[in-house]
């Protein structure tokens, strides 16, 4: 079973969420997907993803963040003002305030039962900075996930200050998406601190699952490589998935899952059970 929900994060924007194994509550373990840029909870495999934890006895919890330019329509990016204003720690803060009303109840009543964080690409990022202020998570799954926030060269990051923002083309909905020069600065203000994933993952003493596809052109393998070589190894464990790149073969819309897919899917549930 799953149901919608929405709550206020402390600034005031509406969080949008899909809670799904609602009849596992008090039962079985938490598990939180964070989506990535130009992501968002209903995209490809998210919805296929919740159902499928709920049959092995999660509860799982998808959401959009606020600023990540999809609004009412849910599947639609026609919040584009929102995308442009968006900042890492804005997400950091957005999924630590997710948490707590997880624990709050909010959701329905956990029970006490573990918080596990499954991150996709940026969201990846996203979740190893919010583990590292948030000792109460049990566990960190990571798919194709970035090891920096810092993805530009010099040049184009002064171009960008310079210009105040820069644009970004949506390949699958052709739309031209604008990025504030917010987002740069936010990462320049935190680098050493909040968002530096380096040391999140230095200092994550809890267990972590690295899993990347080995022809992902998005956020190359060797950002998995340097995750897992920076991670605490008898608490690690890094999944390669040969022949499959960033989304492992799941497109939007969705159009069924596959064998590399229903293998990583396998695999997560394990693990994070």
């Amino acid at each position: 079973m799953k149901k919608d929900h929405t709550f206020k994060a402390s600034d005031g924007e509406i969080i949008r969420a899909t809670l799904f194994g609602d009849e596992n509550l008090g039962k079985g373990k938490v598990i939180i997907f964070v989506h990535g840029f130009k992501g968002f909870k209903d995209w490809g495999f998210w919805p296929y993803m919740g159902e499928y934890f709920a049959s092995k006895g999660f509860v799982a919890l998808s959401f959009n963040f606020s600023h990540n330019g999809v609004g009412e329509s849910l599947t639609e990016f026609d919040e584009l003002d929102k995308f442009a204003k968006n900042t890492y720690s804005r997400e950091v803060r957005e999924l630590s305030e997710v948490i707590d009303a997880v624990k709050a109840g909010h959701f329905g009543d956990i029970g006490g039962k573990d918080i596990v964080l499954l991150g996709h690409s940026r969201g990846g990022g996203i979740s190893l900075a919010t583990a590292k202020i948030k000792p109460e998570i049990s566990k960190v799954v990571l798919w194709a996930s970035v090891a920096t926030f810092d993805r530009h060269s010099e040049d184009y990051k002064n171009k960008w200050r310079k210009a105040g923002f820069f644009e970004v083309v949506n390949q699958r909905t052709k739309q031209v998406m604008r990025l504030d020069a917010t987002l740069l600065e936010d990462l320049y203000k935190n680098a050493d601190g909040l968002l530096n994933l380096k040391d999140a993952v230095k200092k994550l003493d809890r267990p972590l699952l690295i899993a990347h596809g080995e022809q992902d052109i998005s956020v190359p393998p060797g950002e998995a490589a340097q995750l897992y070589d920076w991670s605490n190894q008898k608490l690690t464990e890094l999944f390669k998935l040969p022949s499959t790149g960033h989304t492992f073969g799941i497109v939007h819309p969705f159009e069924g899952t596959c064998e590399v897919f229903d293998r990583l899917l396998l695999k997560t549930a394990e693990w994070a059970g």
